[in-house]
């Protein structure tokens, strides 16, 4: 497997991306609080028969840090990872989890005829469900879990951040049964979750924009995922026309990274048969 800057396009910053394969392209999008890292395993289940990249996001592993004080947006990021788009080919497939899932489906939206196939494990699309329905909703939970990771921020407690967000996303204890080992990494990312939230909830893609979408759709999520996921699952499976809906009975959100060997196989079997 191979990791290493692109140079061959223009591009707001430079992103870093793992390669790894030949064949046709698949682009893999991580989740907030990770990196392109947690797709090592997908990548060599992939590799013997697609051409297989994984970028970086902004502030996130080996990624540019985000240059200027204005709020990012989805749009950002996929201009960022545009070059990585282009290595992939004219006809690929996109796999994301989480904001990375979200940011795959505005890049589709950009260039839909680009997209063989996409693959995504719960998108985070809350501003669809601040569209639908004001708050109160189903939003609230993370949007109080933002709000809480972010006043331990101001207080100086990145610790503290960091055991809202996992905890939200994971369940109450997870932060505290994290190896220590794990913990500074994850911790330092959590720095941008007002960053990830505003990106989030003010993403001005309609729910109509989204049943355009002629293009195959595997939409995986866990059981044990919290509501916001939930309800932005039950929007857009019933406006994706072409959408193919596995849900895990004993996974919640993090189902990718803590059981690959669960998660991959569907994706690799929904790819073969998709993707040529």
């Amino acid at each position: 497997m191979r990791s290493f800057h692109s140079t061959s396009f223009a591009a707001p910053a430079q992103p870093f991306f793992r390669e790894a394969g030949t064949g046709p392209g698949v682009v893999c999008f991580h989740a907030n609080a990770s990196t392109s890292g947690q797709w090592r395993a997908l990548m060599e289940h992939l590799a013997p028969r697609f051409h297989v990249l994984a970028p970086d996001s902004y502030d996130a592993g080996q990624g540019p840090r985000w240059p200027s004080d204005r709020v990012i947006s989805l749009r950002d990021e996929v201009a960022l990872i545009e070059p990585v788009l282009g290595k992939a080919g004219a006809s690929l497939a996109m796999v994301g989890h989480s904001y990375g899932a979200a940011l795959a489906l505005v890049a589709t939206l950009a260039q839909p005829g680009r997209v063989g196939a996409l693959a995504l494990y719960e998108p985070t699309l809350f501003s669809l469900i601040d569209a639908q329905q004001s708050a109160p909703n189903d939003a609230d939970g993370i949007r109080h879990t933002v709000a809480d990771a972010a006043a331990a921020l101001d207080a100086g407690n990145e610790d503290a951040a960091a055991e809202h967000f996992i905890d939200y996303w994971m369940g109450t204890g997870a932060w505290r049964q994290t190896p220590g080992q794990r913990k500074p990494p994850i911790a330092a990312s959590v720095k941008n979750v007002r960053r990830w939230a505003h990106a989030l909830f003010t993403e001005p893609t309609p729910l109509q924009a989204f049943r355009s979408l002629d293009v195959p759709v595997l939409y995986l999520l866990g059981k044990r995922s919290p509501p916001s996921a939930h309800a932005v699952a039950r929007l857009l499976t019933a406006a994706l026309p072409h959408v193919e809906v596995v849900e895990f009975a004993q996974l919640g959100h993090m189902g990718p990274l803590t059981h690959p060997e669960v998660v991959n196989p569907v994706i690799g079997e929904f790819l073969a048969r998709h993707l040529r």
